[in-house]
């Protein structure tokens, strides 16, 4: 129970720190272009891994996941990056 709140306090002082205020405009353009990507990648991976789970049974379902997540996260990043 002590760990769990120790890591959601870490978890939630991380998303704070990312919340702040770049010091500079070119600053505040290189996180917005990181958060872009990062979204992209993580969303892609999501629907790809969403997409090959609908496909094969047993071991070849989630060997199919894995590979749709694996090429959904890499359009993804294509994509927004």
């Amino acid at each position: 129970m002590n760990s769990k709140l120790i890591l959601t306090t870490i978890a939630a002082a991380g998303l704070l720190a990312a919340c702040e205020p770049a010091p500079t405009p070119q600053a505040q353009a290189a996180r917005q272009h990181e958060i872009a990507c990062l979204s992209g990648t993580v969303g892609g991976a999501l629907i790809g891994g969403v997409i090959g789970n609908q496909f094969g049974g047993g071991s070849g379902r989630a060997a199919l996941t894995a590979v749709g997540a694996g090429l959904g996260a890499a359009g993804g990043n294509r994509y927004s990056c």
